[in-house]
C-alpha cells in the first residue's frame, strides 16, 4: 500500500517561511507528477503547484514568486518551499502523486499564518 506523509506545517507570522515535505513509499516515484493542493475552511481544494516527471512546473498565480515546488527522486520526496507567507495562505496542504491511472493523496498538514 502506497503511503504519502506530509510534514513541515505549523504556525507562522506573515512574511515568514515554511518548507513542506511529502515523502512517498512508492518505488516508481520518479514516474509520477507531484502536486500540492490546499484547502481553506469553507473553500474548495485548489491546486497550488505541480512538478511533472520531466521537470516541468506549474504554480498557481496566487503563489507565483513566493512558493517553489521541487522533488528529489532518490529520496522520493516532493517539497514545497513557501516564502513571504500571507494570512490567506492558511489552509490544510495536501500532497498528491498522479500517474497513469493511479492517484495517491497524503493526509494533509496544517499551515496557519497569523500575527
Amino acid at each position: 500500500q502506497v503511503q504519502l506523509v506530509e510534514s513541515g506545517g505549523g504556525l507562522v507570522q506573515p512574511g515568514e517561511s515554511l518548507r513542506l515535505a511529502c515523502t512517498a513509499s512508492i518505488i516508481s516515484f520518479a514516474r509520477y507528477t507531484v502536486n500540492w493542493y490546499r484547502q481553506a475552511p469553507g473553500k474548495q481544494r485548489e491546486l497550488v503547484a505541480s512538478l511533472g516527471s520531466g521537470g516541468g512546473t506549474n504554480h498557481a498565480d496566487s503563489v507565483k514568486g513566493r512558493f517553489t515546488i521541487s522533488r528529489d527522486n532518490a529520496k522520493r520526496t516532493g517539497d514545497l518551499q513557501m516564502n513571504s507567507l500571507k494570512p490567506e495562505d492558511t489552509a490544510v496542504y495536501y500532497c498528491k502523486l498522479q500517474g497513469t491511472g493511479r492517484t495517491y493523496w497524503g493526509q494533509g498538514t496544517q499551515v496557519t499564518v497569523s500575527a
